[in-house]
């Protein structure tokens, strides 16, 4: 009987080490994938900034586009101001503007690549006009400073992003 009971020790014993092993490799997992999500959550900071500069340029876009059509119908401005009464070149980039940027809004908000694109070269075209054309827009300085600024923290904000994701 001494044998048998002997073999029931050992073979409990090893049961024990067995529930002992898989209570660690247990705690082990959980603890990994706590520790996984709070990582993963922290590895997307610069993308996660970058895509709400992008809603907040999209929303600025919005307020710009509406404005142009604004100015385009006649809500805005005038009797004197009207559409009609202002020079070709002013009429082609306003109607230009009132187009491109609530395009560039959507794919702003969407954070599509073709989004930031057009966004971009409304942001180019306003500070072109606006310092090699004033006598369309008045060649507002501050205009193109804000712009500048704009495309110089979309630039940090896309490269900090991209730095994020391994090649």
């Amino acid at each position: 009987m001494s044998e048998i009971s002997t073999r029931d020790a050992a073979q409990g014993g090893a049961n024990a080490r067995e529930a002992a092993r898989d209570t660690a490799r247990e705690s082990a997992l959980s603890v990994a994938a706590i520790s996984s999500e709070r990582s993963e959550s922290d590895d997307n900071v610069w993308t996660r900034r970058l895509v709400l500069f992008l809603r907040v340029m999209a929303l600025l876009s919005i307020l710009k586009g509406l404005y142009h059509w604004a100015q385009v119908t006649g809500f805005v401005g005038g009797e004197d101001e009207a559409f009609e009464n202002q020079s070709m070149a002013w009429q082609a980039a306003t109607v230009y503007f009132a187009v491109i940027e609530l395009v560039a809004a959507v794919g702003l908000w969407l954070a599509t690549p073709w989004g930031a694109v057009v966004w971009l070269t409304t942001v180019v075209s306003m500070a072109v006009i606006e310092l090699m054309f004033p006598g369309i827009y008045g060649g507002s300085l501050v205009v193109v400073g804000v712009e500048v600024f704009m495309l110089a923290a979309y630039l940090a904000l896309a490269w900090m992003a991209a730095r994020e994701r391994p090649p």
